[in-house]
């Protein structure tokens, strides 16, 4: 009977463990599918664009997961991306006759503040008023993105500084003993934000109390955390890091395009849900946003890779979401 019960323990042991890793095995197992399915999958070359990619939507899934938290949502993030990339683009635009020219690094502190001041707008109102966030951030997709339409006049902002671009086209190598490494600017950028995100939420009372507003903000608020102040810097920061987003992809694509970033909400919440954080708030890892990251963005890459529509794309990425969705009721539901 005892080793019955030992070997049951052991079994379930070893089911939790392999429940916890389900995100990292996942991975390895559509890196392995795609590897068979195509010759250039592995290629470094195809493999550094991935990480290129990832990036931008990198920067959204990590202030989407402060929010996500928190118990909240923000479905501006593509067009606030956006109203910041151009607004750091057109100072650095030859152009923008009737917008001075600043240097780059003064354009893009233009553009982080726009990003700050939309996801500060989103904050005071959800925090203060008590407007619900779908509503909030509903309300400025469209705001963001009507400014953006009228700030460009509906026009690509182009001709920008070549220093501009290198922070979306630039590389970062160095040597060490006979390798010869590096890496795209935006990877660096990328990575830079998540470590620092990374110190904020496990190493900060801010931290804890984004992580005790999402588990009950009732009993948050009682224990005497500003539970307001929370929420309205969770947007703040997902403010500023969907600029930089926008700041990346304008400086990598050329152009501060008034149509970026459509849709990007859809990424950056899959990204979030898959790598396990619950939509109710108070569970979740940046370590599991990161996951699930390069999950979308190995995916996308293989579909193109195999030519697969981008219609089945978008039906594909539904699925996913959808499913990661009912795992985190069904875990949820046994843990009660």
């Amino acid at each position: 009977m005892e080793s019955d019960v030992g070997d049951s323990n052991r079994a379930a042991s070893l089911w939790s463990f392999i429940w916890e890793l389900r995100i990292i095995i996942a991975l390895v197992a559509i890196c392995v599918a795609l590897s068979i399915a195509s010759p250039y999958f592995l290629l470094e070359k195809n493999l550094i664009n991935v990480l290129r990619q990832v990036s931008v939507n990198g920067l959204l899934s990590i202030g989407m997961t402060f929010i996500i938290l928190t118990g909240g949502i923000d479905l501006s993030v593509g067009s606030i991306l956006a109203f910041g990339g151009v607004a750091a683009a057109s100072f650095v635009s030859a152009a923008y006759k009737d917008v001075p020219s600043v240097s780059p690094l003064l354009a893009i502190a233009i553009g982080l503040s726009a990003g700050v001041f939309l996801g500060a707008v989103n904050g005071l109102v959800i925090s203060k008023i008590r407007v619900t966030p779908f509503i909030m951030t509903l309300g400025m997709l469209s705001i963001a993105r009507g400014l953006t339409f009228i700030y460009t006049n509906g026009m690509p902002v182009t001709d920008l500084d070549k220093d501009f671009l290198w922070f979306g086209q630039g590389w970062f190598g160095f040597d060490f003993w006979i390798f010869n490494l590096g890496l795209p600017v935006p990877v660096i950028v990328f990575i830079t934000a998540f470590v620092i995100a990374w110190v904020v939420l496990y190493h900060t009372k801010f931290g804890r109390y984004v992580y005790a507003v999402g588990g009950n903000a009732r009993s948050a608020r009682i224990s005497g955390i500003n539970v307001g102040f929370i929420i309205f810097m969770v947007y703040v920061i997902s403010g500023f890091l969907c600029a930089l987003g926008g700041v990346l992809l304008t400086a990598r694509t050329s152009a501060g395009l008034p149509q970026a970033g459509a849709a990007y909400e859809l990424d950056a919440i899959a990204a979030v849900v898959i790598g396990g954080t619950s939509m109710t708030g108070g569970k979740g890892s940046l370590l599991g946003t990161l996951m699930g990251v390069l999950i979308i963005g190995v995916i996308n890459n293989g579909l193109d890779l195999l030519s697969v529509s981008s219609y089945y794309q978008q039906v594909v990425k539904g699925l996913i979401i959808a499913g990661a969705v009912m795992l985190d009721y069904f875990q949820a539901d046994s843990d009660r």
